[in-house]
């Protein structure tokens, strides 16, 4: 396991900012969970413990309401840190998080992590960049959920995937409809109707879950204009 968990923390974006005792520290307390496709990893209003960081695999982030509808914040891929604005800003989570597929965590002891950034300055300057932009995006989301149309919103969820999570225009989608439909902000039946008439207008095309998209120009104008 040592020698996995040393593996892992030498391929991790961070690592290159840790001195020898750091990354002492960091491998003595930490280690690798494996979640299953669907496994939750933590719920929403349970209490905070470990730092978790995306190894492998797709992870969901979702909030629930009082009427069990849910809205998904992002999928993240590896080298993502999970939700750590609730374990910095509160000692409860703000949302749950679920394994899209087989996913592999990084578990980091919350104390021995919070040790590090108090002494190691370049280390906890790239963590507040990466909050940052963790926030912007958050920010970005929610705009996007209030004013952009229907249509704005698919081409921005085609455009997360192809970009963000995939790094090419044909990709299958790794959520069921209804998912997708959380990640849009709308409901199943909706996303089905608007993603069938990009596949009408040939700006994609669609096979079940697998995608392609055939004007990369068009699903940006509709993401940028809404």
């Amino acid at each position: 396991m040592d020698n996995q968990l040393d593996r892992i923390f030498k391929e991790t974006w961070f690592y290159r900012y840790l001195t020898n005792d750091e990354k002492t520290i960091l491998l003595r307390n930490s280690n690798i969970v494996h979640y299953n496709k669907r496994d939750v990893i933590f719920k929403q209003n349970t209490r905070t413990s470990h730092i978790m960081y995306v190894v492998s695999g797709l992870v969901k982030v979702y909030k629930s309401s009082r009427n069990s509808r849910s809205l998904s914040f992002s999928i993240l891929s590896n080298g993502s840190f999970l939700s750590l604005f609730s374990i910095f800003g509160d000692n409860l989570f703000q949302c749950s998080a679920s394994s899209v597929d087989s996913t592999e965590i990084l578990m980091i002891d919350y104390a021995s992590f919070v040790t590090i950034i108090q002494q190691n300055g370049n280390f906890s300057l790239m963590l507040i960049k990466r909050l940052s932009k963790d926030g912007l995006y958050l920010s970005n989301r929610l705009m996007s959920l209030f004013h952009k149309q229907l249509p704005g919103r698919i081409a921005e969820v085609i455009l997360y995937f192809s970009e963000q999570i995939y790094q090419k225009n044909e990709f299958e989608f790794p959520l069921t409809r209804e998912e997708l439909a959380e990640l849009a902000g709308t409901t199943k039946e909706s996303f089905i109707r608007t993603i069938n008439e990009f596949k009408n207008d040939k700006i994609i095309s669609l096979d079940g879950r697998l995608l392609k998209i055939k004007s990369l120009d068009i699903i940006k104008v509709l993401s940028e204009l809404g």
